[in-house]
C-alpha cells in the first residue's frame, strides 16, 4: 500500500512541477508581471549587485530552458502512469528483499602477515624503501649538533 502510494505522489509532484514550470515564464498568474519584469527579480538583483541577471532570465533562452525542465516533468508524470504496476511492484521487491551481505575479511592477530591470509583476503602490496628518506631530527643531517 505504501508503495502505491508513494507512486502516487511522485506522480502528482512530476505534474504540479511540470505544469508550474510549463506555464509560468508564459503566462501572467497571481499579479506577477511580466517574466523579467517582477519585484522579485528586480530585489534580487539589487541586492546581489547584478543588474544584467535581470536580462539573462527575462531572455527566450531562460524562458525556454524553464519550459524544457516543465515539459520533462509532465513526461516523466506520464511515463510514471504507463508503467504504475512495474514501478510498484519494484518497489514492493526491494521493500522485502533482505539487505546485501557485506563481506567483512576475516580477523587476523597481530603476528600475522598478508602471506598467512587467505587468497580472498590478501591485498597487492609492496614494500617501500624509506633508506632515502631521512627524520628531521636524524644527527646524521646535523653534525655540528
Amino acid at each position: 500500500m505504501s508503495s502505491k502510494l508513494t507512486v502516487i505522489f511522485y506522480i502528482i509532484l512530476c505534474l504540479e512541477a511540470g505544469a508550474v514550470l510549463t506555464l509560468l515564464p508564459w503566462i501572467h498568474p497571481f499579479g506577477l508581471g511580466d517574466w523579467g519584469d517582477n519585484y522579485f527579480l528586480l530585489y534580487a538583483s539589487q541586492k546581489i549587485g547584478l543588474q544584467s541577471l535581470q536580462n539573462a532570465v527575462s531572455s527566450g533562452w531562460v524562458r525556454g530552458a524553464v519550459t524544457g525542465l516543465g515539459l520533462l516533468n509532465l513526461g516523466m508524470a506520464g511515463w510514471e502512469i504507463a508503467h504504475f504496476r512495474q514501478t510498484v511492484r519494484s518497489l514492493q521487491t526491494q521493500q522485502n528483499a533482505p539487505p546485501p551481505a557485506i563481506r567483512r575479511p576475516a580477523a587476523r592477530t597481530f603476528f600475522e602477515t598478508d602471506a598467512d591470509a587467505p587468497a580472498h583476503d590478501r591485498q597487492a602490496s609492496t614494500p617501500v624503501d624509506l633508506s632515502d628518506y631521512r627524520r628531521r631530527d636524524d644527527p646524521r643531517d646535523h653534525p655540528g649538533q
